[in-house]
């Protein structure tokens, strides 16, 4: 590939720059995206990372790469369910692995939306880090003149990230 077969991907985050190439290996099609940081953290990773795949799709070169992309954060959810719930298969019972299959994909969006909603600006972390910082919370709930109060550690270095996704949640309205 040359350098002019190179094309900047306009919808990339600005946090890093993307390009894709393609090429025929035999029959099939050669996609090639390099990524690579930009910013203060470019200076850690200065250079570029390669992700290729082959296809045999003749669908234009950004719509496949697009797709492509989109196929890997289904993976990263596939992930994050293994990482949890379906740890815990199989069972041995058809209903029984039905039944926490369900409720593992109920638990998984709900966490996922209340990051959506509560934290918008941020970009969005495993589950197994979102339950250490928004979850499992070190404090203490006290009561006192009718009034509960969360207790939290003074240097928790989560603290603002939670009360803020909470302050967000809490300003939802309720259904009606």
């Amino acid at each position: 590939m040359t350098p002019s077969d190179w094309q900047t991907l306009p919808d990339y985050p600005e946090s890093g720059e993307a390009q894709i190439a393609q090429t025929m290996l035999g029959r099939q099609r050669l996609i090639v995206r390099r990524t690579r940081l930009v910013g203060a953290q470019a200076e850690l990773w200065p250079d570029w990372r390669h992700h290729a795949f082959l296809t045999n799709r003749t669908d234009p070169l950004e719509q496949v790469e697009a797709e492509h992309r989109q196929h890997a954060v289904v993976e990263l959810a596939i992930r994050d369910l293994k990482d949890q719930a379906l740890a815990h298969f199989p069972s041995g019972k058809f209903l029984a692995n039905a039944a926490w299959t369900v409720i593992a994909a109920l638990a998984h969006n709900l966490l996922r939306w209340t990051t959506l909603i509560g934290l918008p600006d941020t970009i969005v972390p495993t589950a197994r880090t979102l339950r250490r910082r928004l979850l499992s919370i070190p404090g203490r709930i006290t009561r006192t003149a009718r009034r509960v109060t969360l207790r939290m550690p003074a240097r928790w270095p989560w603290q603002a990230q939670f009360l803020t996704a909470l302050q967000r949640l809490r300003a939802v309205p309720a259904l009606t």
